[in-house]
C-alpha cells in the first residue's frame, strides 16, 4: 500500500456535502472506481465515524460527484452520483441526490468543463447517469465563477447565498420506466416479519416509497435523533423499504434489495401539524402542506433530500396516493416540512394516456465550493 493523490474539490449542495472529482482523473472502467472512492471516504468504517477519510459519518456527507463530457447531445455535462456506505464496503450508483445537484452547475463552469459566461445567468444541463434524467440548472455567475452573495436561506444551512434553480425535466420513471411502477397509487406491502401496511410507490427524480405516520404508530414529526433510537422503527423501515424495491421491480428479491440500500428512499408523511426543528424553531401547522420524515441508507434525514422532496411533491399530486390525501389542499408549490425547516417544491402532473406523466419539479437550492486540491488516500 501507498498514499496516492487525486485531484478533487469538495463542496456544499443544497444539506449535503460531497468530493467532486473531474471523470477524466478516474479509470476509464466504472468498476474499478470503487476502490478509490472507499478509500477517499474512509469507508468502510466500524465504528460509523469515517475520521481516515473525507466522509462525515452519515449518508448526507458520504457522497461523490463525478462529472465529464456530455454523453448526449441535449446535455453539457455528465454527472454520476455515487452515495458511499459508511460502515460497509459498498458504493452504490442506484439513484441520484438532488442536494448535490445543485453543485454540478458552478463545478462545471468554474472547471472550464462548460464555456464559462459572461457575468450574469449560467445555464447547465446537466445529464444525470443514475437516472437517465436532465436537470437544468440556472445561476447567476461573476467573474467566471458561482456569485459569493444572493439573498436565499435554505433551512439547515447557516447564512444566505446565490440561488440555483434546478429543474428535473419529465421526472417521472427515473429508475423503473414508470411514474407508477406498480400501476396503483396505493398497494398494500406485506412486509416480512411485520405484515402488511399501505403504501405509495413514486418514481420521480428517485424513487421513493411513502407509508402514513399513524400507521407506523408515530406522530410523523419526531425528529431523527429521537428516531434512531428506535430500533425497531429502523427495523421496520427497511423491511418497508425492500419489500418496495421489489414490489416496484427495482430488484428481483428481498436478498437482491438489502443490497442496493440507496433506491428506493423510505419515507413516513403525515398531515400538517406543529413540528420542532432541529435548530429549536417550532413550525406552525399552517406553514406547511405536508410533513415528511425520509431515511436512506437506513439513517433518517436531518433535511429532505431534494429528489425526495420533488418526488413527494409529485406524488402530493397523483390522485388517490397517501401524499394527496395527507397534503393540505392547495394551489401551487408544496410546502414540506422536515426536521430542518421548509422546502418549497414547485410540481406538475398531467394525463398522458391512460397513464400519468411529471412534467417537471422545480426548487431552489444554493451552493459552494469549500476546498479545493487533492484527496490523499490509501491504494495499490
Amino acid at each position: 500500500m501507498r498514499h496516492l493523490r487525486l485531484p478533487a474539490v469538495f463542496m456544499r449542495g443544497g444539506t449535503s456535502k460531497a468530493v467532486m472529482f473531474r471523470q477524466a482523473d478516474l479509470p476509464a472502467d466504472r468498476a474499478d472506481w470503487a476502490s478509490i472512492l472507499l478509500a477517499a471516504m474512509g469507508s468502510p468504517d466500524p465504528s460509523g465515524r469515517q475520521l481516515d477519510g473525507m466522509g462525515g459519518g452519515v449518508s448526507s456527507v458520504s457522497k461523490v460527484c463525478v462529472v465529464g463530457p456530455p454523453s448526449r447531445p441535449d446535455a453539457d455535462v455528465d454527472y454520476t452520483f455515487a452515495q458511499v456506505a459508511v460502515r460497509e464496503a459498498q458504493v452504490d450508483y442506484g439513484g441520484n441526490c438532488g442536494n448535490m445537484s445543485s453543485a454540478i452547475g458552478p463545478f462545471a463552469v468554474e472547471e472550464g468543463l462548460v464555456p464559462r459566461p459572461a457575468d450574469g445567468e449560467a445555464v447547465v444541463r446537466i445529464h444525470n447517469t443514475n437516472t437517465g434524467k436532465i436537470i437544468v440548472a440556472r445561476f447567476p455567475v461573476v467573474d467566471g465563477a458561482l456569485a459569493a452573495d444572493g439573498d436565499l436561506q435554505i433551512d439547515g444551512v447557516a447564512g444566505e447565498a446565490a440561488p440555483i434553480r434546478l429543474e428535473f425535466l419529465d421526472p417521472g420513471g427515473a429508475k423503473t420506466g414508470r411514474l407508477l411502477p406498480t400501476g396503483e397509487a396505493v398497494d398494500t406491502l406485506e412486509v416480512a416479519g411485520f405484515g402488511p401496511i399501505a403504501a405509495s410507490c413514486i418514481d420521480a427524480a428517485n424513487p421513493c416509497v411513502f407509508v402514513a405516520a399513524e400507521d407506523l404508530g408515530k406522530t410523523g414529526v419526531e425528529l431523527p435523533d429521537e428516531l434512531e433510537k428506535d430500533p425497531a422503527f429502523l427495523a421496520r423501515m427497511e423491511a418497508i423499504r425492500r419489500a418496495a424495491s421489489v414490489r416496484m421491480g427495482i430488484t428481483p428479491d428481498l436478498e437482491a434489495a438489502a443490497k442496493v440500500s440507496s433506491v428506493p428512499i423510505v419515507a413516513m408523511v403525515s398531515a400538517p401539524q406543529p413540528a420542532h426543528t432541529l435548530s429549536s424553531r417550532t413550525l406552525a401547522a399552517d406553514e406547511t402542506d405536508i410533513i415528511v420524515r425520509m431515511l436512506s441508507m437506513r439513517q433518517p434525514h436531518r433535511a429532505t433530500p431534494i429528489t425526495g422532496a420533488i418526488c413527494l411533491a409529485i406524488a402530493a399530486r397523483v390522485p388517490g396516493s397517501l401524499p394527496a390525501r395527507l397534503r393540505r389542499a392547495a394551489d401551487g408549490p408544496t410546502r414540506i416540512g422536515h426536521p430542518s425547516g421548509v422546502t418549497l417544491v414547485d410540481a406538475a402532473v398531467e394525463a398522458d394516456g391512460a397513464e400519468l406523466r411529471a412534467r417537471h419539479g422545480a426548487v431552489y437550492r444554493t451552493a459552494r465550493r469549500l476546498f479545493e486540491g487533492c484527496v490523499v488516500y490509501r491504494g495499490t
